[in-house]
């Protein structure tokens, strides 16, 4: 096996912790930006709670709570993976086919980033590891 081979195996499961910390970091800003007013420009505003944009940050703010905890994280990242989906078709795919020029890049990516990780879990470095590894050494 060569050298690069096995820096990739030993690496790949933390890699994909990096993934889910930094990515949910970042999401949690568009959720903390809806709800909260923080990293907003001027012109930006939070929404209120029980509208689509408040439940749009909802999702983001507190869904990337627990991704980047890595709590719960494949139920939760499909979830966000579809909001991001529903938020491309509703808000920018009207807007023109390529996402570049329809503003929808960022959603179209987010869509993609969390469908991964709905797939993969949340890596070795998450509470989903851990709480797993818990319950098998309990049972033997």
């Amino acid at each position: 096996m060569a050298d690069g081979d096995c820096f990739g195996e030993s690496w790949s499961a933390r890699f994909l912790s990096v993934l889910r910390i930094i990515a949910a970091f970042l999401y949690m800003q568009h959720g903390a930006q809806k709800l909260f007013g923080c990293f907003a420009m001027p012109q930006m505003h939070s929404f209120p709670l029980f509208s689509f944009m408040g439940l749009g940050g909802v999702l983001e703010f507190f869904g990337g709570i627990l991704v980047l905890l890595g709590l719960f994280t494949r139920p939760v990242a499909f979830i966000l993976s579809g909001q991001m989906a529903v938020a491309y078709f509703m808000v920018h795919a009207s807007k023109g086919f390529w996402p570049i020029l329809n503003g929808g890049d960022l959603a179209a990516l987010w869509s993609f980033v969390f469908f991964y990780l709905a797939a993969a879990g949340g890596g070795v470095w998450s509470l989903d590891y851990v709480l797993r590894r818990k319950g098998l050494r309990g049972h033997s």
